[in-house]
């Protein structure tokens, strides 16, 4: 995934960052919500996501990520597809995980100010990159496989 012409160039240094497509069921309807952050820095919403420390392993870089930026602990449940782009010059690649919101709550901190549930069609027009919007479809399939699964056990 990423914007067409924006592949890393072959040697270049390459920015690493991870993390999740964040999700729940409302606790009222079940209604399935999608977690949006808004970081006030770049007056953007996104996914939950940040540069990887050194030798830190992506996922537990991701869900770090998603518990300094909003406040909950996530369960992981499948890998989604890696983004790459270019941010300010420079190859970024984003590697991705449908999580499953646990325990937590939100308290506003200087990099997000804050965050949204939202269902999934309500999230895909209220995100600002469409490379994020992109996930939405990946997440949606990877919940219906996780469902097919589990009826099977029954």
């Amino acid at each position: 995934m990423g914007t067409p012409g924006t592949s890393p160039r072959p040697g270049s240094l390459v920015v690493r960052a991870a993390g999740c497509v964040l999700w729940r069921h409302h606790p009222v309807t079940g209604v399935l919500e999608l977690c949006l952050v808004h970081r006030p820095r770049y007056d953007d919403w996104s996914w939950p996501k940040g540069k990887l420390k050194r030798g830190e392993d992506p996922l537990a870089g991701a869900l770090r990520e998603v518990a300094e930026e909003t406040g909950y602990t996530a369960v992981p449940t499948a890998e989604l597809p890696t983004v790459r782009y270019l941010a300010k010059g420079r190859p970024k690649e984003v590697r991705y995980w449908a999580a499953e919101a646990a325990a937590g709550s939100f308290s506003p901190n200087a990099e997000v100010d804050r965050i949204l549930w939202l269902p999934p069609y309500v999230a895909h027009a209220h995100l600002t990159a469409p490379r994020d919007a992109d996930l939405i479809p990946a997440l949606l399939a990877t919940l219906r496989e996780r469902s097919d699964a589990l009826a099977l056990l029954v």
